[in-house]
């Protein structure tokens, strides 16, 4: 009886911890859910012109190494620093949201100068060019991925190393089926409405002519918005990181940033929230301009980049 007892005891004590991972990985889902969004944002973007038999597949493949990226080289990295030097994960989340910033400013640089590609049919993307694709899907992801991990890792860092660890790897796997799932229903879309625009009922008819031509609509505004969100998210890691432990040289800009924030968030009633996120991501994404810009600046001067875009203008 007593043994039993025991048991009966440690029974009811791993079912708490149960539930305390799974409150704890609740709360650092929602923290990163902003991130998520942009994730979202930006991947649909890389499926331009794929054929329709394609797009699933890549999107596994881009899903696949997006868990590969927060399994094997994000969650590893994440909890070793923040055990041994918390100082340098700020450090290294300012590189990535400065590669952010340099992919969402390059963007805005092609379009602007017309060095962009030419739309290409469907069927005209190679075995070679999908890799290509899958593989600056994965970079771009890296670095998102990044700061959705160490944003949950932050809401939980009051947790021991292994409960941590469970509830990252639980993060890591919900936010991966929720970005992919999302982009994989954005991107057969069309072939939903193809489908539904078949049958008999006038109302399937409709609404199925009309998903085929709101999808090259809904992808375009998706595709800028995946640009801004890479500006906005690059800026707001970089402003954030200025005044953190071990970046505090400039604490001032976040600083000054939150500080209106707030102002306007209690100034202007009931839409105060709304208002203050947008001056705050406004200046997150201007931030991202900046500084994407100045180094799409520095990399198209140096003699080796200005002679590859001289004789290959067209970019993949």
């Amino acid at each position: 009886m007593g043994l039993l007892d025991d048991i009966a005891a440690l029974a009811k004590l791993a079912a708490a911890s149960i539930d305390d991972v799974g409150a704890a990985t609740g709360r650092a889902t929602a923290k990163a859910a902003g991130v998520v969004v942009d994730d979202t944002a930006v991947t649909p973007q890389y499926l331009r012109s794929v054929a329709a038999k394609r797009e699933l597949p890549i999107v596994w493949k881009i899903a696949v190494g997006s868990i590969r990226n927060k399994l094997v080289f994000i969650l590893p990295a994440a909890l070793l620093l923040s055990q041994f030097l918390p100082w340098l994960l700020p450090i290294v989340l300012m590189i990535g949201g400065t590669y952010l910033a340099y992919e969402g400013a390059e963007k805005i640089w092609h379009k602007v100068s017309g060095h962009h590609d030419a739309e290409l049919p469907a069927t005209e993307v190679s075995p070679e060019a999908e890799k290509k694709m899958v593989a600056g899907a994965i970079r771009t992801d890296l670095i998102l991925s990044a700061e959705i991990m160490v944003i949950a890792l932050d809401e939980v860092a009051d947790e021991t190393f292994w409960s941590r660890l469970a509830i990252l790897v639980v993060v890591a796997f919900v936010i991966t089926v929720i970005v992919y799932g999302i982009v994989a229903a954005i991107v057969k879309m069309d072939d939903v409405g193809l489908r539904l625009a078949t049958y008999d009922s006038g109302f399937s008819r409709t609404l199925g002519r009309g998903l085929v031509k709101a999808m090259p609509v809904v992808l375009a505004v998706i595709s800028v918005v995946g640009t801004v969100a890479m500006l906005w998210v690059g800026g707001h890691i970089l402003l954030v990181n200025l005044g953190a432990d071990g970046t505090g040289w400039i604490p001032a800009p976040y600083e000054w940033v939150h500080h209106i924030e707030l102002a306007i968030h209690d100034g202007a009633g009931a839409f105060g929230g709304t208002l203050g996120w947008i001056f705050n991501t406004l200046c997150s994404a201007v931030v991202g301009l900046v500084v994407g810009g100045l180094v799409v600046a520095v990399l198209h001067l140096l003699p080796s980049r200005k002679k590859e875009t001289q004789e290959h203008p067209v970019r993949g």
